[in-house]
């Protein structure tokens, strides 16, 4: 086991130093402006298939060149239970809002140079779930396949350095709420991800090595699969590639130092107990632990509880 190097660095659609040099200049309408977000458009929700089923939980706007995906980054599954390679990190909410909204391109484009996503694009993610939750590529910051190696819970996620949960593999599961003939994911060059089947409901066939394929009307879509890739195994459209991941795509900040790896430890159960208090519970040699924890945007408390029912406690500032 080895940490898992999932901080995002966010990547604007103006280069991340310049506009950190204009940005304290800018008024708002100016940099909305700069990030291709009109203001009459901005505060306006536009219908994307898939989404529509998480309107409560997930807002979809649209700039000039991209649907604007707003969420929390929890999902209405449980999380975290079943990992056996683990890193102590916990599930949080995280600020997808705003100008660190989600980018996905409206009129996607077939690349002439298709990229994959087997040596690059092992950092931050490479499509977004249709519940607001951020997929990342099948292979971790060290190549190896998350899955495989006991990485992942049994919905295919886990958390990163800033405590942010994300997926690995296709979320499959959300295709019984979804149907058949709605996206699943999308993937961060605008092509649409859909489950194991077709929207006839016939099985999938002609695969390329991205997962993905033209439909009879030319119209190119990848498939979540249980096997390698598992989502889009890199990116047949149009992508920026900065440092390692796709550009523009959100942030997320670690709050804490990164967790060490706990050798032998299974969670068993993540309860949330309350709207923003959970419950994580792991075993270790036989014996069960706790991490009773709150987290705000602003706030995150843990309770570290051993099996004599001894406390330890953190808290953090998220800035």
């Amino acid at each position: 086991m080895s940490i898992h190097e999932h901080e995002i660095n966010h990547l604007s659609e103006l280069d991340r130093r310049k506009f950190l040099q204009v940005s304290a200049a800018l008024s708002s309408l100016t940099l909305l402006n700069a990030l291709g977000i009109s203001t009459a458009n901005a505060a306006t929700s536009v219908t994307l298939p898939g989404f529509s089923a998480f309107s409560k939980s997930v807002k979809v706007t649209k700039s000039r060149n991209y649907y604007l995906v707003e969420s929390n980054g929890i999902p209405s599954h449980s999380m975290m239970v079943g990992i056996k390679s683990w890193q102590q990190q916990i599930p949080t909410i995280q600020n997808y809002a705003g100008i660190n909204s989600w980018s996905i391109p409206i009129k996607p484009i077939i690349s002439s140079n298709p990229i994959s996503a087997k040596d690059h694009f092992l950092r931050g993610a490479i499509a977004l779930a249709v519940n607001g939750v951020p997929i990342f590529n099948a292979l971790n910051n060290r190549g190896d396949d998350a899955l495989l190696v006991g990485e992942l819970d049994d919905w295919g996620g886990h958390c990163g350095r800033a405590d942010d949960y994300h997926y690995h593999v296709a979320p499959l599961h959300l295709q019984t709420i979804v149907g058949k003939k709605a996206p699943i994911a999308y993937a961060l060059d605008g092509f649409p991800i859909y489950g194991e089947t077709e929207v006839n409901g016939k099985a999938v066939t002609g695969l390329d090595s991205f997962n993905g394929h033209f439909d009879t009307k030319k119209n190119y879509h990848y498939h979540g699969t249980k096997t390698y890739p598992y989502i889009n195994g890199g990116f047949k459209g149009e992508v920026k590639e900065i440092e390692g991941q796709v550009n523009p795509q959100a942030e997320t900040k670690a709050f804490r130092p990164p967790g060490e790896p706990l050798r032998g430890a299974t969670i068993t159960d993540l309860m949330r107990t309350g709207s923003d208090t959970y419950d994580l519970t792991y075993s270790l040699n036989g014996t069960n632990y706790h991490m009773k924890y709150t987290a705000t945007l602003t706030n995150v408390d843990i309770q570290f509880i051993d099996a004599n029912g001894s406390i330890r406690s953190e808290s953090y500032v998220r800035r």
